[in-house]
């Protein structure tokens, strides 16, 4: 009896399941939830943050290092990569062992990737760890969200789930300003910006190993490793190619040619492998329902525009505004709170209504119209102006980001649970990888442009100083002579502005495709 399959019948035998089925329904008191949740909470910030807070020291690391530009964006790169391509296995390896264990495993993998980063001796070596330090990230993304499910019927998971999203925003937005703060600190320095989640990770792993009591299900299957060598594959060389695009080759080239078609290939064939496999690692049966389709796809749109906000506001404080890097952490509070206040607040009243879908909708409406506001601003625009813009983003992001993950969770069988989520939360980080790279090749195509239009008001020597300050890379706005100080902040003022229009499209997308997500009353069982 004990070796049995969960998935194979015994009818002649149905009592033996019922210990497990009393087991999984158990509701956790509000107090034991909040100490389990506390450690997924220091897990998800350990995480994010060590994607965000590289984002001021680069440049310092980078030229300690030795490297160039190639390897200032690997540093980025890497870790996107390996997030992205390792969730779809984290989630199905949640649908077949320990959550417990897999969650502890994740922050295993992310301390020991951080500890070896802080000690690089060369690009090579840096860019390597943050591959190992990826893909504890994305087990930690991925199963924070399925672990809630597991602990949380649907009806009262939204107001936990707010907590996560405030988590992620805090995290997100705070990553660049705590590591220019730790960069500029002589004592500390930049290997501290991968040192600082370590303790954070390692209190998360204490009181998971204290306050998480789940019932473990264990299948006698086998890991579908082809599907995820598959579908890694064609991510990750989907996201080369848009991350080198329009810097180390041109969009329309054969490189582009041979790596799309290369990931388009590999898709088809992990298509073909996720028909006949026997445990897929993301069962194409979960595309047959419309709520999760539709929700994939917002997800994915969602995040092309929550990623480039968050990287591109210290760009545009640091170069269009001439801000340090620790003030521009401060300006972009009005866009965390409006994340993290929507967040919570909707999470509370779908608790207490046991309605969601007026809130996709309005985080929909929400994100397009910051969107439009933010490809407003320019270099001199009054901060009111661009901190409200900021925070109807924010909002918007707030109301969106964990409620289409619960809409998900919703329809699901629990044996899928952790597919679904990893796919959801898969969709976001792939979007905002890919609008990251392509928006950020964008950018400096439109800086350019800009800066040679402001040159042309010059006199031949200003025009001459000018470009020399700004064709080595990013300027020293602060070091500028006030002429050409300006022509510098208008650039970079207006091309990022200009990228939030370019996202806006991306923002209505997903305004439309919530409108059709059908709204389904919140299970009350976990």
């Amino acid at each position: 009896m004990t070796s049995q399959s969960i998935d194979t019948p015994a009818p002649a035998h149905p009592r033996p399941e019922a210990p497990a089925v009393v087991e999984v329904a158990a509701p956790m008191t509000h107090p034991e939830i909040m100490r389990a949740l506390s450690g997924l909470l220091l897990g998800m910030f350990a995480a994010i943050l060590s994607s965000t807070i590289v984002t001021n020291a680069l440049p310092r690391i980078i030229g300690e290092l030795g490297g160039g530009q190639s390897a200032y964006t690997w540093v980025v790169t890497a870790t996107l990569l390996a997030m992205t391509a390792s969730m779809p296995l984290w989630g199905k390896l949640a649908d077949l062992f320990s959550k417990k264990l897999l969650i502890q495993a994740a922050l295993s993998v992310y301390v020991a990737g951080s500890l070896v980063a802080g000690l690089s001796q060369n690009p090579a070596m840096l860019i390597t760890v943050r591959v190992v330090q990826g893909i504890g990230v994305g087990g930690l993304i991925g199963l924070s969200q399925i672990i809630l499910a597991a602990m949380i019927p649907p009806r009262e998971r939204g107001r936990y789930s707010g907590y996560l999203g405030a988590t992620f925003a805090l995290a997100t937005v705070s990553g660049p300003l705590i590591g220019g703060v730790i960069t500029d600190t002589p004592w500390l320095g930049w290997r501290w910006c991968f040192y600082i989640g370590v303790p954070v990770a390692l209190a998360a792993l204490v009181v998971l190993q204290r306050t998480l009591r789940l019932p473990v299900t264990r299948r006698a299957v086998r890991i579908d490793w082809t599907g995820a060598l598959l579908v890694s594959a064609a991510i990750s060389l989907l996201l080369i190619w848009v991350t080198l695009a329009g810097d180390r080759y041109d969009w329309v080239s054969w490189q582009t040619v041979a790596m799309v078609g290369g990931s388009v290939a590999l898709g088809a064939l992990f298509v073909l492998n996720e028909a006949r496999a026997d445990d897929p690692i993301i069962p194409l049966r979960l595309f047959r329902d419309r709520t999760i389709s539709l929700t994939s796809a917002a997800s994915l749109l969602v995040g092309v525009v929550m990623l480039s906000g968050t990287v591109f506001f210290s760009q545009f404080f640091q170069l269009a505004r001439g801000q340090s890097a620790t003030m521009s952490g401060i300006m972009t509070i009005p866009f965390i709170g409006g994340m993290t206040l929507t967040s919570t607040a909707s999470g509370w009243l779908i608790t207490r209504t046991g309605r969601w879908k007026h809130w996709l909708v309005a985080g929909g409406a929400l994100i397009t119209a910051g969107s439009a506001l933010l490809g407003t601003v320019r270099y001199d625009t009054p901060y009111w102006r661009v901190a409200v813009s900021m925070a109807v983003l924010g909002a918007g992001i707030g109301m969106l980001l964990q409620n289409l993950v619960l809409a998900t969770q919703n329809v699901v069988d629990a044996r899928d649970l952790g597919s679904a989520s990893s796919v959801v939360a898969f969709s976001r980080s792939l979007g905002g990888a890919i609008g990251v790279s392509v928006l950020g090749a964008v950018l400096a195509q439109r800086v350019g442009g800009y800066t040679r239009d402001g040159l042309a008001g010059l006199g031949p020597s200003d025009a001459a100083g000018a470009a020399d300050a700004a064709g080595g890379g990013i300027p020293d706005v602060a070091a500028l002579p006030e002429p050409l100080r300006t022509v510098i902040e208008g650039a970079y003022g207006h091309g990022i502005a200009d990228l939030f229009l370019y996202a806006a499209p991306a923002a209505l997308l997903a305004l439309v495709i919530t409108v059709f997500v059908k709204e389904t009353a919140l299970r009350t069982r976990a």
